[in-house]
């Protein structure tokens, strides 16, 4: 069941975040950080948890980017989901409903940076309609190791 993220979800979707962080093959960020700081630094619309029962096994949601042609058409996208689940289709899921939902609130443009290893995510990120755009070499170390990564985007059909 995929729902509208809140703050009660915090502790589940840290954990999830920190699995996703550990793999060194997910995201830049550092593991810890406070509820405030991530609230503060994430659009408050599309933020999305998926369920299986009770038990939150995946989440998405949208980082603004800021350009000076415009502040609020173009955001970065974060998917994560629970070690165990992968495979599931619930990337796929909370990708689609991210979409669907930024193009609602107006977001001409979704952008995501993705490790070149991390071939699952191309995988679901393609099939989404997002294309490649560039190649960044050694863009950041995670884990201590740098990293090369993909910059992906998605252009909203309805009004880009």
């Amino acid at each position: 069941m995929m729902e509208m993220m809140r703050s009660t979800d915090w502790d589940e979707v840290k954990t999830i975040y920190q699995e996703g962080i550990a793999t060194g093959t997910a995201s830049f960020r550092t593991p810890e950080m406070l509820w405030k700081d991530w609230d503060s630094s994430h659009l408050k619309s599309c933020r999305f948890v998926a369920r299986r029962g009770k038990e939150i096994v995946g989440w998405c949601a949208l980082l603004p980017v800021i350009a000076n042609y415009d502040v609020g058409g173009v955001a970065e996208i974060e998917v994560f989901v629970k070690q165990g689940y992968k495979g599931q289709g619930i990337g796929s899921s909370l990708l689609n409903a991210l979409i669907t939902e930024s193009e609602k609130k107006g977001i001409w443009m979704l952008q995501a940076g993705i490790f070149l290893q991390n071939s699952a995510s191309l995988k679901i990120y393609e099939k989404a309609g997002f294309r490649v755009v560039g190649y960044r070499e050694k863009i950041g170390k995670a884990k201590g190791v740098w990293q090369d990564n993909l910059l992906l985007e998605r252009r909203n059909k309805l009004i880009a």
